[in-house]
């Protein structure tokens, strides 16, 4: 077992060797990296040097949550590319409806996404998102800075939608 403070050779590489190494790849269909993997944090620069991956159009999952140097300069350039995507982690990062319009225009077979901590999320962009992606089946809106009437707005275009944390909408019935 690794101790915290021992690094592996992949957690000393550079983000742009990594977006390198990742643009030689065709088949890469699962990209996670969250603030506390590989001893880096990824940033918005690192993002855009994944957007020349060949293998990020056929990206499934794509989970970078807690990543707070990640604005819409890096997602919406991603997310653009990453056509395929079926399920999004960007929690605790500092999007906004912009990140969340280029979702909706480019992901049509998303079935889930976290946007926990996403406090830079309005209404707007949570109904571009539920209108456009009719395949989306789950969302995390824990800690966002939402009305309760947008997420029954959210029900009433996906009654299936299912709304976390499972418990926020029981006094609304």
């Amino acid at each position: 077992m690794k101790r915290r403070d021992e690094e592996s050779e992949i957690d000393r590489l550079p983000i742009d060797l990594l977006a390198h190494i990742f643009s030689l790849l065709t088949c890469f269909k699962d990209l996670a990296q969250s603030r506390s993997r590989w001893s880096c944090q990824i940033t918005d620069y690192g993002l855009l040097q994944l957007t020349t991956a060949k293998c990020i159009a056929n990206l499934s999952s794509i989970s970078i949550w807690g990543s707070t140097a990640i604005t819409d300069k890096g997602v919406v350039p991603l997310i653009s590319t990453a056509t395929s995507l079926q399920h999004l982690n960007i929690g605790g990062t500092f999007i906004t409806d912009e990140s969340l319009f280029a979702i909706a225009d480019s992901c049509p077979h998303l079935k889930t996404i976290v946007l926990w901590g996403c406090r830079h999320v309005t209404e707007n962009g949570l109904l571009a998102l539920v209108n456009k992606c009719g395949k989306l089946e789950s969302i995390n809106v824990w800690g966002m800075r939402v009305p309760l009437d947008c997420f029954i707005g959210l029900l009433s275009i996906s009654p299936a939608l299912q709304i976390q944390p499972k418990g926020m909408l029981i006094n609304s019935e």
